[in-house]
């Protein structure tokens, strides 16, 4: 009967992260497309897209570091009251879905963009660069470079987050709980209006 509700609850729980996924993929695409198209300046457009790699890094890396810290350390800050502490438990209780939400969908979703945003930044560098044959050479030259990119930043994060993850999620846990205050006063201040 347990194991029922147990499968249950994560068969509910990947329907929800597809959800999220599919949402979280348009608004994403979306938005940096519409960046994408209204830069005309090919630097800033490879700024966007350098971005996109970046966020893919970090959620690899937080993802990681939910699945490799130990909750004893984490446990004890949040008994002193450090700040993100308590956060950072939960983000290691519920270290399964805090590496399958940051690796797979924010890292394999950035992974995704920035290709398409590599087919873009190449096509306005053959509008600015015509030449014979500057699609083939470039379209090669910055998906290789945007690959190694990742691939680098994504190793080089594993090793800070097996190596630092208490660290690592106590930051996490502090910038989620820096970032709820603004939302807790404004429905505290809803609530007082309504």
């Amino acid at each position: 009967m347990a194991n029922n509700k147990k499968n249950r609850r994560r068969t509910r729980w990947v329907f929800i992260i597809s959800i999220w996924t599919f949402i979280l993929a348009v608004l994403l695409s979306f938005v940096s497309h519409y960046f994408l198209n209204e830069i005309e300046s090919l630097f800033v457009s490879f700024l966007i897209l350098l971005f996109v790699v970046f966020l893919g890094i970090i959620f690899d890396l937080i993802g990681t570091a939910a699945a490799a810290a130990d909750i004893g350390p984490l446990n004890a800050k949040a008994s002193r009251k450090v700040t993100g502490a308590k956060c950072g438990v939960n983000l290691v209780k519920n270290a399964e879905r805090v590496a399958t939400f940051c690796n797979d969908v924010g890292g394999d979703i950035a992974g995704i963009i920035s290709g398409t945003l590599v087919t873009i930044v190449v096509m306005k560098l053959i509008i600015a660069v015509p030449y014979y044959q500057a699609e083939f050479y470039l379209g090669i030259l910055i998906t290789s470079l945007i690959a190694a990119i990742t691939v680098g930043g994504k190793a080089w994060g594993k090793i800070i987050a097996i190596n630092n993850s208490t660290e690592v999620i106590l930051v996490v846990g502090y910038v989620l709980t820096k970032m709820q205050k603004p939302v807790r006063i404004f429905s505290k201040s809803g609530n007082s209006v309504g």
